[in-house]
C-alpha cells in the first residue's frame, strides 16, 4: 500500500486547485482521475458549451444584419464539423495544461484509473492500495438516464457535443438549464427543436416571470415547447425516433432524428463502493457534509457536485477554498457564508443572485421590488437587445438586497456588481445613489432602485 499526504479522487474544479495548493505547502499528494484531467467543466460542461453558445451567437447575428441596417449576400450556415473543431481546440489546450501543471509538480502523483474505496481511509484503483489522513473526494456528477429510456438511442450533454452533423429534428425532454441552452443553440445552427417538459413552467425553481420570457425569448428564435406532458417515452434508433406523450387528455406522438435526456443530474458516487465505509449519503447519493466540506468520517472532505450543495463549477472552486481555509486558514470560510449565485446562458442570458420572490414569500419576507424592463433601457435599445428586464430584492427590514434576477443582454455579467454589494451587507441606497458610467445597461440599476414596489 502507498500512502500520501492526500488523496483526491477528481480533477474538476475543486480537485485540481486543491491538488496545487496542498502540494505547494510540502504535501504529497496524488490526484486520481478516470477520465481526462479537468472534470465536467472543461471536457463537457462550461468550456465546450459556450464555445457552442458564442458559435451560435454568429448566427443569430447574421439573421439580424437587416435590422441594423446592413446586407449579407447569400445564407449563412453552420458547419457542425468546424464548429466542434474549435471547440475542441479550446478543451484540449486547457486539458493539456492540467496535465502538465500535474507533471511539473514533484509533489503531485496523477494516477489514471477508476477509484472506489476499500475501508474509510483506504482506496483502491486497478488492484493497487492507496491511503492518506485526508482524502478528498471530487467526483462531479452526471447526467440522468432513468430506466424506460435505456432501450432508444438518447443524447446526453456529453455526448451531444460528438455531433459532427446537425440533427434534422432534436426532441429534448426536459425544459430547464442544460435542455434550454442546447435547445437555443441547436436551433440557431438549423436544427429543428421542440422542448417537452411535465410542469406547466420551463426551470420551475425560477420565479413564473422569468421563465416566460426565457420562453418566449427562444419561441421568437423558432423552438416548440410542449408542456403539462405525461406518459413521456420514447424508442427507436437516431434518425428513426418516435416520442409520446399525453397532454390536454390526448396522446400524442412525434419523429425525431435525435433525443437529447436533459431531465436532471445525478451524483458520481455510487462507483465509489462507499458502503464499505462509515461515509453518509443522502436518499439521492449526494454525499453529507458539514459546513467546512467535511463528512461523517474524520479527515474525509467531499467537494463540488457530489456534495449536492451547489452543482456549480463556481460553488466547486469555492468549496476548494472552504476546504483550504479549514487546513490553513483556520477555519475562515464555510458553505453557509456564500449567497447562491447562477446564470442561465440561454441568448439574452439570465444572471441571478440570492432569493426568487417565490422564495422570499414562502419564507414570510416583506420584500419589495425595483425592476426595469429591457425596452426601457436606453442601451439595450440602441444594440437592437430589448428583450428581458432587470428585477431587485429589498428586505423591508433592514433595506438589503435579498436577490436579483438580469435576464437580458450583460445579465450574466451585471449580476456579480449586485452579488458583490449583497455580499458586503450594504443597503440597496448605496447602489441607488452611486454615479454609473453612461451609456450602459448597468446604469438603469439605480434608476429602479428609485421606484420600488411590494411583492405580494
Amino acid at each position: 500500500m502507498k500512502n500520501f499526504d492526500a488523496l483526491i479522487i477528481g480533477s474538476g474544479q475543486a480537485g485540481t486547485p486543491l491538488a496545487h495548493k496542498l502540494a505547494d505547502q510540502g504535501w504529497s499528494v496524488a490526484i486520481i482521475e478516470k477520465s481526462t484531467v479537468g472534470g465536467t467543466c472543461v471536457n463537457t460542461g462550461c468550456t465546450p458549451t459556450k464555445a457552442y453558445v458564442a458559435s451560435a451567437r454568429r448566427m443569430w447575428e447574421t439573421e439580424h444584419l437587416e435590422e441594423m441596417g446592413i446586407s449579407l449576400k447569400g445564407k449563412s450556415a453552420a458547419d457542425l464539423k468546424k464548429i466542434k473543431a474549435r471547440k475542441d481546440k479550446i478543451v484540449g489546450g486547457s486539458v493539456k495544461s492540467i496535465g502538465k501543471s500535474f507533471r511539473d509538480n514533484s509533489n503531485i502523483t496523477l494516477i489514471k484509473g477508476e477509484a472506489s474505496f476499500v475501508s474509510d481511509k483506504v482506496i483502491q484503483v486497478k488492484g493497487k492500495k492507496y491511503t492518506a489522513p485526508k482524502i478528498f473526494i471530487n467526483t462531479g456528477a452526471r447526467a440522468l438516464v432513468p430506466q424506460e429510456y435505456h432501450d432508444v438511442d438518447y443524447l446526453t450533454n456529453e455526448s451531444i457535443l460528438d455531433l459532427t452533423e446537425l440533427p434534422k429534428h432534436l426532441v429534448i425532454i426536459g425544459g430547464s438549464y442544460i435542455g434550454l441552452e442546447f435547445g437555443q443553440l441547436f436551433k440557431r445552427f438549423g436544427s429543428k427543436v421542440t422542448i417537452i417538459e411535465r410542469s406547466g413552467q420551463i426551470i420551475s425553481r425560477e420565479d413564473e416571470d422569468t421563465s416566460a420570457v426565457i420562453q418566449e425569448c427562444l419561441e421568437s428564435d423558432g423552438v416548440k415547447f410542449i408542456k403539462h406532458a405525461a406518459n413521456i417515452s420514447a424508442k427507436g434508433r437516431t434518425g428513426k425516433i418516435r416520442v409520446s406523450y399525453r397532454t390536454d387528455g390526448n396522446d400524442h406522438t412525434l419523429s425525431a432524428t435525435h433525443l437529447l435526456l436533459a431531465i436532471g443530474r445525478i451524483p458520481n458516487t455510487d462507483r465509489l463502493n462507499l458502503s464499505v465505509t462509515n461515509i453518509q449519503t443522502d436518499k439521492r447519493g449526494y454525499i453529507e457534509v458539514n459546513d467546512y466540506c467535511e463528512t461523517s468520517v474524520s479527515g474525509v472532505f467531499a467537494l463540488g457536485d457530489c456534495n449536492g450543495k451547489g452543482a456549480f463549477t463556481h460553488t466547486s472552486y469555492n468549496d476548494f477554498q472552504i476546504a483550504a481555509s479549514y487546513l490553513f486558514e483556520e477555519k475562515k470560510r464555510k458553505i453557509s457564508d456564500r449567497i447562491q449565485t447562477y446564470g442561465l446562458f440561454v441568448d439574452p442570458p439570465l444572471g441571478r443572485a440570492g432569493m426568487t420572490k417565490k422564495e422570499a414569500l414562502e419564507k414570510g419576507l416583506k420584500v419589495r421590488e425595483a425592476r426595469r424592463e429591457m425596452t426601457r433601457v436606453g442601451r439595450a435599445v440602441e444594440k437592437g437587445e430589448t428583450k428581458g428586464f432587470m428585477s431587485i430584492l429589498i428586505h423591508e427590514k433592514d433595506d438589503k438586497i435579498i436577490g436579483a434576477a438580469v435576464l437580458g443582454v450583460g445579465g450574466d455579467e451585471i449580476i456579480s456588481g449586485i452579488l458583490n454589494l449583497m455580499v458586503s451587507g450594504i443597503p440597496y441606497t448605496a447602489l441607488r445613489d452611486t454615479v454609473v458610467l453612461h451609456p450602459t445597461v448597468s446604469e438603469l440599476i439605480p434608476t429602479a432602485l428609485e421606484n420600488l414596489t411590494d411583492v405580494k
